[in-house]
């Protein structure tokens, strides 16, 4: 419960500055300022929605072509590294948005 008030002297262009990366973080004043002292750490991650989508795009393509080569109806290349890769990206991927959650 936040019960106790805190009153402190800063500059209009700290404030303003203040005010915009708490904006920028989505975030209110309190929130950003508490997050900062406490040491929290803050993500802002632009466009991730896109990304994801991309990425859900990849994988399904991915997942079609393993498909036609296990039915031989093309010729493929060993496409373990490439698996590989995706999985590394979506691992990424997920830490990013468990950071993102808990840093709300």
């Amino acid at each position: 419960m936040k019960n106790r008030k805190l009153s402190i002297r800063i500059s209009e262009k700290d404030l303003q500055t203040l005010h915009h990366k708490a904006a920028i973080a989505n975030l209110s004043l309190t929130e950003y300022i508490t997050k900062c002292g406490l040491g929290k750490q803050i993500f802002v991650i632009d466009d991730l929605e896109e990304v994801i989508r991309q990425q859900k795009a990849i994988g399904r393509n991915l997942n079609q072509l393993t498909t036609l080569c296990n039915m031989d109806k093309v010729d493929c290349v060993n496409l373990q590294q490439l698996t590989d890769e995706y999985v590394k990206l979506n691992q990424t991927l997920t830490e990013l948005l468990d950071r993102k959650r808990w840093a709300a």
